[in-house]
């Protein structure tokens, strides 16, 4: 299993691959998504409001380990998963239709593929951008609270460039989503939260 996350982690999300430094594999388009289902210790309790985990700090460490830094750094989202209290469970109101989020994400995939129409390369969507194109159509376009919160984050969280890219991707997703040109305090700042949180 580690050996097929450090090639997935070797080029993840290259629309063209060169040789892996592991397989050395022939060129060949590609287009990775992963998804990553992680508990944050072996018992599965860590951070968990109703349930104490059982593991010691030494084995929490070791278990975090087993994902290298290098790998997590290319993920673009963390998102915790708490339990569902029944309270929640049961009650009657009424969540967000499907059909309305789909028609949501349909919106600001249409305006990420007229973005890049009529630019060179194989870019359709944010998550594909180049460091050139995020700055374009990210860091640009940002106002000046988002643009002084990404450099609070960056120094602060010791961020990598690719951290630094993937961040800007992810913000420029989310105000598609509310179909905002500019990119706001409240879209960086939610981007932000969707990076690696280390217990």
């Amino acid at each position: 299993m580690r050996s097929v996350l450090a090639v997935t982690a070797d080029a993840p999300g290259r629309r063209r691959g060169g040789p892996s430094r592991l397989t050395a594999a022939a060129p060949k388009f590609v287009s990775r998504r992963c998804r990553l289902d992680l508990h944050g210790c072996q018992c599965g309790y860590l951070g968990d409001p109703s349930r104490d985990c059982i593991c010691p700090p030494q084995a929490v460490a070791r278990y975090q380990r087993r994902l290298s830094g290098p790998l997590l750094d290319r993920i673009d989202l963390f998102v915790d998963v708490p339990r569902v209290p029944y309270e929640k469970l049961a009650a009657d109101g009424r969540a967000e239709r499907s059909a309305v989020i789909r028609a949501r994400i349909q919106r600001a995939r249409t305006v990420q593929n007229q973005r890049f129409a009529d630019l060179p390369g194989t870019t359709t969507l944010n998550g594909e951008m180049t460091p050139p194109q995020v700055r374009e159509f990210a860091q640009t376009r940002m106002d000046d609270g988002a643009s002084e919160i990404l450099r609070a984050a960056v120094e602060r969280l010791d961020l990598s460039a690719r951290a630094f890219h993937r961040i800007l991707k992810v913000a420029r997703t989310i105000a598609d989503l509310a179909a905002a040109e500019t990119i706001t305090t409240a879209h960086l700042g939610e981007a932000i939260q969707y990076r690696q949180r280390m217990e």
